[in-house]
């Protein structure tokens, strides 16, 4: 058994609505392979909701406290974002996962890169930049390992799938 990010299984739980299907991904999910989260969700935010940011770190500096998570108007979302992550991990460990297909750029799921705003402007200033979301900074912390869509090969999932 594998996580994946809902929106990779054409759940409509991005920020914007929408979701970022990956047929490979809704397959798995389909054999009962694969188990769809959503940190987002799970944290209790909605669907759609504003754009959020880490502020100029990455998830790994989230869970030690040194920055926050940010709504593009700058409502701190720092919370949602942390009890988000901690439900996928207690999944993840419920089911013995050791192995994640997570949405890269999200400030959740990203596992080499990521969105940060710059502080100081009167208009939100994104940058990308490497790093790995809060819910994969968990899972990692916690020895699973997390690839992005943008990884997936046919070698990769028989490998991840067993």
């Amino acid at each position: 058994m594998i996580l994946v990010s809902a929106c990779l299984a054409g759940i409509y739980c991005r920020y914007n609505g929408g979701n970022n299907q990956v047929p490979v991904i809704v397959d798995l999910v389909e054999k009962g392979l694969a188990i769809p989260v959503c940190p987002e969700i799970l944290g209790g935010l909605p669907t759609p909701r504003e754009p959020v940011d880490i502020m100029q770190g990455t998830g790994c500096d989230v869970l030690a406290g040194r920055t926050k998570l940010l709504t593009e108007s700058g409502k701190d979302v720092t919370t949602e974002f942390l009890l988000g992550a901690d439900k996928v991990l207690q999944i993840a460990l419920q089911h013995r996962v050791k192995f994640a297909v997570l949405k890269e750029r999200s400030p959740s799921c990203g596992s080499s890169m990521i969105y940060n705003r710059e502080p100081g402007y009167q208009e939100v200033r994104r940058k990308p930049v490497p790093g790995m979301g809060v819910t994969t900074a968990l899972l990692a912390k916690n020895n699973i390992t997390v690839f992005s869509e943008e990884q997936l090969t046919e070698k990769l999932l028989k490998e991840i799938t067993g």
